[in-house]
């Protein structure tokens, strides 16, 4: 398959590399466009007051794989790469593998999922892939599983556009319990910003956090409630895969609100 793979990681990052040389080993035609420092937690920002640009990168990954650095945001990658960089439309759009989960409502600020995200608003499937941890090292189990899920739909195409988004729990391909379809729980934090000082007596604060619960959807949102959630599949070990699709529209609430329309002016 012919393979278009970024991240909000940056170009420098483990997973990345371990991802496309991966799909490249494998005979896949990958080519990476991605950005240059790190983006994370970037939504779905694109750059428009200022050119972007892109430097060709090469002795980073495997020698099949054609690779730029752009110094814009993830989805500004994508987007560039489809219609600026690349000479025909790939397959897939990959993205990752994240360090770090992208579960729940996390997925909203997550670049990884934007950059995934970009390439279906385009009309191209795509996956997302994140590894749950942000000081696990070893992405071969994540990129193992990349493989097999690649290989599956080049032989059996998804039945409709969307997006996969994929976490992988931290641990070793033998230590992971098998894979299944999830939908999105949600997350809450506490202490979610830190409230420091510098040295000039200044106070500023560092966005920081941590998870306290992570819960069920509202029932509104009209999603089968036997299928488990993203958060809840991961501690148990298992691969999470969740699709996803860009319209946020609230079918519950546009049925509650319709009646209003007769009362307005």
């Amino acid at each position: 398959m012919k393979l278009l793979v970024s991240n909000d990681d940056g170009i420098s990052a483990l997973g990345i590399r371990a991802l496309a040389n991966t799909l490249a080993a494998a005979g896949h035609e990958v080519t990476v466009v991605c950005p240059d420092r790190e983006r994370s937690a970037t939504g779905h920002g694109l750059t428009l007051l200022q050119p972007i640009r892109a430097e060709i990168v090469e002795s980073v990954f495997h020698p099949e794989i054609k690779a730029w650095a752009c110094d814009g945001t993830p989805s500004d990658c994508v987007k560039l790469a489809l219609w600026a960089l690349l000479d025909s439309p790939p397959d897939l759009v990959l993205s990752g593998i994240n360090q770090g989960a992208n579960l729940g409502t996390e997925i909203l600020y997550s670049g990884t999922v934007s950059a995934a995200m970009e390439g279906v608003i385009e009309g191209i499937p795509s996956i997302a892939f994140s590894l749950t941890s942000h000081t696990h090292k070893d992405f071969q189990a994540a990129a193992k599983f990349a493989e097999i899920l690649v290989a599956k739909i080049a032989a059996q195409p998804l039945p409709e556009l969307m997006l996969l988004n994929v976490n992988v729990p931290p641990l070793s391909w033998e230590e992971i319990a098998g894979v299944t379809f999830t939908r999105q729980g949600v997350r809450r934090y506490v202490d979610v910003f830190d409230k420091r000082t510098d040295p000039r007596g200044k106070t500023y604060y560092w966005l920081t956090g941590e998870v306290i619960e992570d819960v069920e959807p509202p029932i509104e949102l009209n999603l089968p409630t036997h299928i488990p959630l993203d958060v809840h599949a991961i501690q148990k070990k298992y691969i999470s895969i969740t699709p996803l699709q860009y319209n946020l529209t609230y079918g519950h609430g546009l049925n509650q609100l319709s009646g209003w329309e007769s009362e307005f002016p």
